[in-house]
């Protein structure tokens, strides 16, 4: 579901997410949305892979715990 946090936000309470693949930009732009937001439902991950690029981006895959 690549850009869809709106659809993350309505599988994840269900457990119909199978893995997350986070791409993580090191630098901030203003304000967002959360993909996970605050009293929302917990997530417990945990992390199979991660890549960190050339230019810092990082690339992390996570399986619900």
């Amino acid at each position: 579901m690549l850009g869809s946090g709106e659809l993350v936000r309505s599988l994840a309470p269900h457990g119909l997410i199978d893995a997350y693949v986070l791409v993580i930009h090191p630098l901030v732009l203003g304000a967002g949305r959360r993909l996970f937001p605050d009293g929302g439902h917990p997530a417990r991950l945990t992390l199979l892979e991660s890549v960190t690029t050339t230019t810092g981006v990082v690339v992390a895959t996570y399986e619900p715990a």
